[in-house]
């Protein structure tokens, strides 16, 4: 579903989520998809690379470039996926809460991590989008505000659910 609760139900055309999982493991489920390594495949052809925490800075530190001379602190994505075709690094932060804390703070840092997160690939002119895939527990009433943000600083959110289109990526035939 997108942010506000709308669509998203029909899992061949994307990634359905019912706790923290691995992504790798979702996208290597569907039809056409297959892992190697870091690399993400369809039908045979890479069609992006997937860095979880520390493994985005190895990937830069393959790239000749060093952290430090872009942000003062790592940041460690739940999943980063970097999709060739569309050039785009996805920082994906998987967020399920059953309990009120720290998580609901989380949220509101979307805008200062996207902005750092650019800041790093500008040297490899790499477009950054950051979004959070969240349970059901966000959709009360007291994270409206919160998710009001969340979007109107570019960043994005779905429940449960990401669209395969959304990061660029093939739909299973």
């Amino acid at each position: 579903m997108i942010g506000g609760g709308k669509g998203g139900g029909n899992t061949r055309t994307g990634l359905r989520f019912e706790r923290r999982v691995n992504i790798l493991a979702l996208l290597k489920s569907k039809k056409g998809y297959g892992i190697h390594e870091d690399s993400i495949l369809y039908d045979g052809t890479e069609v992006a690379k997937s860095f979880k925490k520390n493994a985005l800075y190895k990937y830069l530190e393959s790239r000749k470039l060093n952290y430090r001379n872009y942000i003062s602190k790592k940041l460690l994505p739940d999943e980063a996926i970097y999709v060739i075709v569309n050039n785009t690094l996805f920082i994906i932060e998987i967020k399920f809460q059953k309990v009120a804390g720290s998580v609901d703070e989380k949220l509101q840092t979307c805008d200062f991590k996207r902005k750092q997160y650019a800041k790093l690939m500008a040297p490899l002119n790499i477009e950054v989008e950051y979004i959070y895939i969240l349970n059901d527990w966000f959709r009360k009433p007291e994270y409206k505000d919160v998710l009001d943000y969340v979007i109107s600083v570019g960043c994005q959110y779905y429940f449960h659910y990401l669209p395969l289109q959304k990061l660029g990526l093939p739909i299973p035939k």
